[in-house]
């Protein structure tokens, strides 16, 4: 058990492979000793059966929570060795259903003793640990049916990359990122259009002499995200929320979410009262922020870009 030391709680998933594999091994050797020829793998499935009749797959995947391959496989293993019988519905012989054979069902018999000897074994260990595992189980299962693991870490590995992630003002020398990151996704997705051109060769008289504004997201002092602030001539909307790229391998840092904010908070600086911007909701992650930055799509406005399909603002 040393390595479990060492490694601690991120080797959950070998450990409690291990403390499974332990168990399966004796729940076998404990079928031989009461005389029954049945692997421990298949006991939810004949459980099912020893309860319900004329079960369907269906029926008893949903009941122990397997995928339907999973318990047909079962199933068939069962078949092989006599125990249970698979065969049309008489009330709908579209589907097939399962029940125990003569032998099955004398396994319910046999089984009784052991299921009672068993249940007082664990209780046993129960009442010589400090801890509840059974309780601990059904926590886990809760929690982790609410948020996998999987999204946990992704969560956890976002906040540490963030950490990492620095919002600046333009300045020339990133004139090249901005133009290199916005025709990369542009180009991944559509094509490149006549105002793209103009606005990323000449950034400095299409958006900072009029009185607009770039950021740029750096990570570990790499450029990976750019957006702008468009100044617009428009009674309605100060600032248009432009040429918003974040690099492919600096996706899941949650860079369009720190860009984000930082514009609407820059534009808040610059007296804004609104912004606007343009989209195409093949981005369908793009809108998703854009939503959470709390814009509203609009509609009925015209636009320079053949790819946009969408119009958005935000009052602030």
């Amino acid at each position: 058990m040393n390595f479990f030391k060492k490694t601690g709680k991120m080797a959950l998933g070998s450990r409690l492979r291990m403390l499974t594999a332990k168990i399966t091994d004796d729940a076998s050797s404990i079928y031989y000793l009461y005389g029954i020829d049945m692997q421990p793998k298949w006991f939810p499935v004949f459980y099912v059966l020893s309860e319900q009749e004329d079960v369907t797959i269906t029926e008893i995947a949903t009941e122990i929570g397997h995928s339907q391959p999973s318990v047909s496989k079962i199933i068939r293993e069962m078949a092989e060795k006599g125990l249970v019988i698979e065969k049309k519905d008489q009330a709908d012989g579209r589907r097939n259903v399962v029940q125990l054979s003569d032998a099955g069902k004398e396994i319910i018999l046999k089984i009784q003793s052991q299921y009672d000897d068993v249940n007082n074994a664990i209780e046993d260990i129960s009442a010589q640990a400090n801890h509840d595992l059974w309780k601990a189980i059904e926590e886990w299962e809760f929690l982790l049916e609410q948020k996998s693991l999987l999204q946990r870490v992704k969560e956890t590995r976002k906040a540490r990359e963030s950490a990492y992630v620095e919002i600046v003002s333009y300045e020339p020398k990133y004139q090249s990122a901005f133009r290199e990151l916005n025709v990369e996704w542009i180009s991944t997705y559509f094509k490149m259009e006549e105002a793209d051109y103009k606005t990323l060769d000449n950034p400095q008289p299409y958006i900072l002499d009029r009185g607009g504004d770039i950021l740029v997201a750096l990570y570990k002092s790499e450029p990976v995200g750019v957006c702008a602030l468009i100044r617009m001539d428009d009674p309605e909307f100060d600032f248009e929320l432009a040429k918003m790229a974040v690099s492919p391998k600096a996706q899941g840092m949650n860079i369009g979410w720190l860009l984000g904010n930082a514009a609407i908070e820059k534009a808040k600086s610059m007296g804004a009262r609104s912004l606007y911007l343009e989209s195409n909701t093949v981005l369908k992650p793009a809108i998703s922020l854009y939503h959470k930055l709390g814009f509203q799509k609009i509609a009925g406005r015209e636009t320079p870009y053949e790819r946009s399909n969408i119009q958005m603002k935000l009052v602030l």
